[in-house]
């Protein structure tokens, strides 16, 4: 099992995407390849008193920045941590890579330098978004802004498969986004793919699903196109921003809601954990020919400890190995 971090991407490397690695081998009895300046990174093992023998370090000398032009940034800087951490994935498409780093570059990396799987036509970022449920894995959530009908039957595939080999979803249900429940609800789009997806055999689809419903949890798997996954996404964390912010406000206003602030404290950390994205760790790039999950990018220890944590498993389960067989049982690979 070869799991790859990019040591140098995201807002708090290389310090904490260390210490989340360092927390992963320890927690998960597991070794790790480290994508970065290795003189930096064999000096942040070294101050965290880290079993060095645990860790390869792949040295790369460039680092590609969250404000780069992804497709400019993956062509450019051949040298860089993600895009040597990519090379790696293409050379042992059974290993995972999990960076922090630039969305967009990755997305464009992964094409460019580890290519689609037969039979899928859009790779799909595919995070989980929590709710009053399990959780729901929404794909696509931005990588592809138009898509086509059968776009969205594989994405509904892949995203199965991923929740019940990763999150240990049973059989996981289906839902599609859309403005109503009715099955001649929404545009062209919505139409042609409700078609497509009550016949693909291979997945548990159950009808369409409104925005509204979503926070319900009413499926595990929530399809659309990145455009719609895109603002689902953002919306989402911007209310749940929001909740708490009003929240704060009115519980520490005076004397006597801070008494009730107080006493309601550990129900609040129990829905703050639940809605945390480093809860998850990070979202799979799925559709790719090797495993790459997208951490966000203010991950810290926590988060890529959990991301690692979703490497593993997604080796573990044969996540990739599963997807290449169902959406292309001739089994060619290029």
């Amino acid at each position: 099992m070869n799991i790859i971090v990019d040591a140098m991407g995201g807002d708090r490397a290389p310090g904490d995407i260390i210490q989340g690695c360092i927390d992963a081998v320890m927690e998960y009895d597991i070794s790790l390849t480290l994508v970065g300046n290795e003189d930096v990174i064999r000096g942040e093992l070294k101050n965290r008193n880290a079993p060095e023998n645990r860790f390869t370090i792949v040295h790369a000398s460039e680092v590609i920045e969250a404000d780069e032009a992804p497709v400019a940034a993956v062509r450019g800087k051949k040298d860089s941590s993600m895009v040597k951490g990519l090379e790696l994935i293409r050379q042992d498409p059974k290993g995972v890579f999990v960076s922090a780093g630039n969305t967009g570059a990755l997305m464009a990396g992964g094409l460019l330098k580890v290519g689609r799987i037969k039979g899928v036509d859009r790779p799909a970022l595919a995070p989980v978004i929590p709710n009053l449920g399990r959780g729901t894995l929404l794909i696509d959530a931005g990588a592809n802004a138009e898509c086509k009908p059968q776009n969205l039957v594989q994405f509904a595939i892949m995203g199965s498969i991923y929740m019940e080999r990763v999150m240990q979803h049973d059989n996981p249900t289906v839902g599609l986004v859309n403005i109503g429940q009715e099955e001649t609800k929404g545009n062209e789009l919505t139409k042609e793919a409700y078609a497509l997806l009550k016949q693909e055999k291979s997945i548990n689809f159950i009808g369409n699903v409104e925005p509204r419903d979503i926070p319900q949890g009413v499926v595990d798997v929530l399809v659309c196109d990145g455009f719609v996954g895109n603002v689902i996404l953002k919306l989402t964390e911007g209310v749940a921003f929001g909740l708490f912010q009003m929240l704060k406000e009115e519980l520490t206003k005076n004397a006597l809601s801070k008494i009730g602030a107080l006493l309601l404290k550990p129900g609040f950390r129990t829905i703050k954990n639940r809605m945390d994205y480093a809860e998850h760790g990070g979202a799979p790039l799925l559709g790719i020919k090797g495993g790459i999950i997208k951490a966000h990018g203010s991950s810290d220890a926590r988060a890529i400890k959990n991301a690692v944590r979703q490497a593993v498993l997604f080796a573990r389960n044969n996540v990739l190995e599963t997807i290449m067989a169902s959406v292309n049982p001739s089994g060619e690979v290029s």
